[in-house]
């Protein structure tokens, strides 16, 4: 397919959305090229390559389904605008509708792109759990976050900064403590997404996030007891050797099922980091029955252990979700101004499951901060 034609379509839409192209100046007449690079969701060098005519094909298709989707939501917005003004909405109903149109909309459009891609006999996209949870941060054109204008004049926002998607930095695992031995649970995945929670603190110190969470749950073939993973002479402390072990590289474990959490956190700012929250959902996906019957030897075994990880799940799963069992965690940076990606809050916790504590870790990392610059007082 000839890249010109792709490059002109593209162009076509972005002119619809930014108007007029000046070909000397290589600039749109109603935004930057930085603006529109954000909006479609790329990196300048990656906006610079689709403009100047030098990425591939399938890079132009994406970037024209990103602008057909600019512009369907544009649409939505002028209808609803439209009827509004009409009177077809009420004025009081006006602040729901937006809202809800948004919501919608993104709901909407990521199905048309899963559509898109099976009408014209692509690979299928693998479905992810948390997909409607970036979609609804990741989209450059609606995001819930606070913007640069809308801070106040003095810049005095302490959660700008904070803005973003974080990342769990490293893994951690706790042995079950229950009747029988041999069970253990893998915090492997954590997706956490957080803004400022201006509506319910105009000081700009609450936090919320949507925290996506994707553990595991081994078993171990020996059963080894519980204090064998444990320091001597410190029953809460898990052995460094347990802590720096990979149960996928050892052949007496086994994985048994993945745990899909859905958690809705709020942190408030101030001398350090207080954290709080509940699970919204949560969802198990076991491994298939003849996917561990090699490695379990029988069919008896594999309903053994099953039923075994179906009461831990039903009583005790619960607890790896409290974070009123973590203690505060210290503020990266003394001045949040200067947080930046690659920043940590870590949180030290504790679970208990039978009376028994373990002392934990859970360290989120900043991987991809919405503001990096910072905010300009006004003078």
């Amino acid at each position: 397919m000839d890249i010109t034609l792709k490059y002109n379509e593209l162009i076509a839409r972005l002119e619809l959305l930014y108007g007029k192209l000046n070909r000397e100046e290589k600039r749109f007449e109603k935004a930057s090229n930085s603006i529109i690079s954000r909006d479609l969701g790329y990196s300048d060098a990656q906006f610079s390559r689709l403009f100047n005519e030098s990425a591939t094909e399938g890079e132009y298709i994406r970037a024209i389904q990103n602008a057909d989707r600019i512009l369907t939501l544009k649409n939505l917005e002028s209808e609803v605008e439209r009827l509004s003004t009409s009177g077809q909405i009420r004025p009081t109903s006006k602040r729901i509708v937006f809202p809800i149109v948004a919501i919608l909309t993104i709901a909407c459009l990521y199905l048309l792109y899963v559509n898109y891609n099976s009408d014209n006999s692509k690979p299928s996209l693998e479905s992810k759990r948390d997909d409607m949870l970036r979609w609804s941060f990741e989209t450059p054109y609606i995001n819930p976050y606070v913007k640069l204008n809308d801070l106040p004049a003095d810049c005095s926002y302490p959660c700008y900064k904070y803005q973003g998607k974080w990342e769990l930095k490293e893994d951690y695992k706790l042995p079950f403590f229950r009747e029988r031995n041999g069970f253990h649970y893998l915090a492997t995945e954590v997706n956490l997404y957080t803004r400022c929670m201006s509506e319910k603190s105009i000081k700009g110190d609450v936090i919320e996030g949507y925290e996506y969470q994707k553990h595991e749950i081994w078993y171990d073939k020996r059963e080894l007891p519980m204090d064998s993973f444990m320091t001597p002479n410190v029953n809460t402390e898990l052995r460094k050797e347990y802590r720096e072990m990979a149960f996928k590289d050892d052949d007496n474990f086994v994985r048994i099922a993945y745990v899909h959490t859905f958690f809705r956190n709020e942190f408030v700012l101030d001398s350090n980091i207080v954290r709080s929250g509940k699970v919204i959902g949560r969802d198990v996906e076991f491994i298939a029955s003849d996917l561990l019957l090699p490695q379990l030897g029988s069919e008896g075994k594999v309903k053994d252990v099953l039923s075994e990880v179906n009461t831990i799940i039903n009583n005790r799963l619960e607890d790896f979700s409290r974070p009123v069992s973590c203690g505060n965690a210290a503020l990266p940076k003394t001045d949040f101004n200067k947080v930046a990606e690659g920043d940590e809050i870590s949180f030290s916790c504790q679970f208990t499951t039978s009376r028994f504590p373990v002392k934990y870790t859970k360290t989120y990392q900043l991987v991809n901060q919405f503001i990096k610059n910072n905010c300009i007082p006004a003078i």
